[in-house]
């Protein structure tokens, strides 16, 4: 059903170009909108149809952000130390600001397109921390590998364009995905690519000052060994990381759940 869904809705910029919705050579036509051209020669009921579709989209996927951002917010910024209820107050107290930007933004699809951008810059070293054969990464190579990842767009758009303002620019995507050069396209393969050396170069300055901080002070250096938790004899060959269930400890009344060991920053 998900994959008829999507091939559907993919289709209809594909159908729209076909049924002569849509006139790519029209150059007071935008590309982008491509099914809104279609929709505009069918009938009063397929409107309704796709009206109830959207507001169903919007609101599943505005429920799942609210979610996300209460268990970021819980477990990663307070690390479980405060009720997750105040959490929830706090989420839908920072609702209204983003109702208010969101109305006044100029197109929803760039908003979209700038948190895509970040995401590219942060997934992937965040992505190499989940895997026990980086057990060495730390938080602070994902916050460099992701700052590093943006600011790796800005250096390509100042050399593609040869200013730095359309550099910054082109951090927000002001001309979408649908420009007539290769500066939307540049500017998510710099994102990853660049996060991921920005990290690797964190991880070599971090190396460097433990083992001359360790050197100084006559200790031993360790930031290259392997943590306790992965060689629990308990522990499956191959198994990931999870906390054992003497290392979480719940609080019903409070409604916390802590966790021992958590991974370190530096």
């Amino acid at each position: 059903m998900t994959l008829i869904i999507l091939t559907l809705v993919g289709a209809t910029g594909l159908i729209a170009t076909w049924s002569g919705a849509f006139d790519p050579n029209n150059p007071d036509q935008d590309g982008s909108i491509a099914f809104f051209y279609l929709l505009e020669q069918l009938p009063a009921w397929t409107v309704g149809i796709v009206l109830v579709m959207v507001v169903s989209l919007s609101t599943a996927a505005f429920d799942s952000f609210q979610s996300a951002m209460v268990s970021t917010a819980s477990n990663d910024l307070f690390r479980n130390k405060i009720n997750v209820r105040w959490i929830r107050v706090a989420v839908v107290a920072i609702i209204f600001p983003v109702v208010v930007l969101a109305l006044k933004a100029p197109s929803i699809l760039q908003i979209y397109l700038i948190s895509d951008l970040v995401s590219a810059s942060t997934i992937p070293v965040l992505v190499l921390g989940l895997n026990d054969r980086f057990y060495w990464w730390r938080g602070f190579e994902v916050v460099v590998g992701g700052l590093g990842g943006i600011l790796t767009v800005f250096i390509f758009g100042t050399i593609y364009f040869g200013s730095a303002l359309q550099g910054a620019k082109l951090i927000l995507l002001e001309q979408g995905l649908y420009g007539n050069d290769w500066s939307a396209f540049g500017a998510f393969v710099a994102a990853p690519v660049g996060g991921v050396l920005w990290g690797f170069g964190a991880l070599a300055i971090r190396l460097l000052y433990q083992f001359s901080l360790a050197k100084y002070k006559g200790t031993r250096f360790d930031a290259l060994d392997r943590p306790a938790y992965l060689d629990d004899a308990d522990r499956v060959d191959g198994e990931g990381e999870y906390a054992g269930s003497d290392e979480i400890h719940e609080d019903a009344q409070d409604g916390l759940v802590t966790v021992d060991h958590k991974g370190k920053f530096f």
